[in-house]
């Protein structure tokens, strides 16, 4: 397995576990339902684990590294505008 496939799942998944942890807060905030929050941290996790392993094995390196790139700025700006 390359080093970047590595490199850019552990990347991946740092910042998708800090928006996981977002999502769940603002639906938290919003809805005051706590099924409602596991459910959308199932949903949010799931998709993660998914994206982490299509990174870790099949993506060319341009999408690997642009869904890098695109989930950081989402948890950046969540957590500035948060």
């Amino acid at each position: 397995m390359e080093t970047w496939r590595v490199l850019a799942t552990a990347l991946l998944g740092a910042a998708g576990l800090v928006l996981v942890l977002v999502t769940m807060a603002k639906v938290r905030d919003r809805t005051r339902s706590g099924g409602t929050v596991a459910v959308s941290g199932a949903i949010a996790l799931t998709l993660l684990l998914l994206l982490c392993v299509l990174t870790l094995t099949v993506f060319p390196p341009a999408l690997a590294w642009g869904a890098v790139v695109v989930t950081g700025t989402t948890v950046t700006v969540m957590l500035v505008a948060g």
